[in-house]
């Protein structure tokens, strides 16, 4: 699939643009070991049989190619018989992430501040199910994320999201692309920039999205996951590579705390 936008799994922008002028604040979410406390691709082997994969199918993965080795394990687990049932009661079981909640009802509070996207390289079927397990889809505008649906064979088909060529990313999603396109057209349709725009994030995928935010901006990492580590060597390296003000986080309430004191200066 091509492009940045695909038309599978988000609300129309031009809705965004003529109910939503008012949002000051963005904030774009990052999903597994993020809203989630564990990768969605890890918990729904535990539908699979024996909860674990074979060798062979554990060896087949090649970095940066999540994408491709996750519809070689939906092949297998279809396979073996695994139901769709069975898929999603293992995606609903994962944890928030500590706090998470309270920052989602945080959020929830300030309905005409904040405008919430979601960036992942998970895929639709999983964020979806889990989302309205706990009653928090309608709190995204937009959801970014790899196309997934079950087949008629009972299959859950996975496709890339997108191709492009930043040698940082998997090469199906480069989050980057997905955020910088989201902030140009959303700055059209508003006649004007966001206030402010926070990245919520954890994983080195998600370093390419922090790079490109602007002063004032901030980066929320998961403190001593992946992407703290990242942008903790570049601004060691190369100060000037990173403009976001970088706030390392434990649970939703460090985020909420800041959320709060932006509120409060704008």
């Amino acid at each position: 699939m091509s492009g940045v936008y695909p038309t599978l799994f988000r609300r129309p922008l031009s809705m965004a643009a003529t109910v939503h002028k008012d949002k000051r604040f963005l904030i774009f979410f990052d999903f597994d070991e993020t809203i989630v406390d564990e990768s969605s691709d890890d918990a729904v082997v535990q539908a699979a049989p024996g909860k674990r994969l074979p060798d062979w199918l554990r060896d087949s993965f090649r970095p940066g190619r999540y994408n491709e080795q996750m519809q070689r394990v939906m092949a297998y687990m279809a396979e073996q018989g695994v139901a769709e049932e069975a898929i999603r009661s293992a995606v609903e079981a994962m944890p928030a992430s500590p706090g998470i909640l309270d920052l989602f009802q945080f959020l929830r509070a300030h309905p005409r501040d904040f405008e919430v996207v979601l960036v992942s390289d998970a895929n639709a079927y999983f964020i979806e199910a889990w989302l309205r397990r706990v009653g928090a889809r309608q709190l995204f505008l937009n959801v970014f994320t790899n196309p997934a649906s079950f087949d008629s064979s009972g299959r859950l088909l996975l496709l890339p999201y997108h191709s492009h060529d930043c040698p940082r990313c998997p090469e199906n999603m480069c989050k980057r692309a997905i955020v910088q396109g989201y902030l140009a057209q959303r700055t059209r349709e508003r006649g004007r920039p966001f206030q402010s725009v926070c990245y919520v994030g954890d994983g080195a995928n998600d370093l390419c999205p922090s790079l490109v935010l602007g002063p004032g901006d901030m980066a929320f990492a998961r403190r001593d996951y992946p992407l703290h580590r990242l942008l903790t060597e570049v601004q060691a390296g190369q100060p000037s590579g990173i403009k976001a003000t970088v706030v390392p986080w434990v649970t939703g309430a460090d985020v909420v705390v800041y959320l709060k004191d932006l509120l409060e200066q704008r």
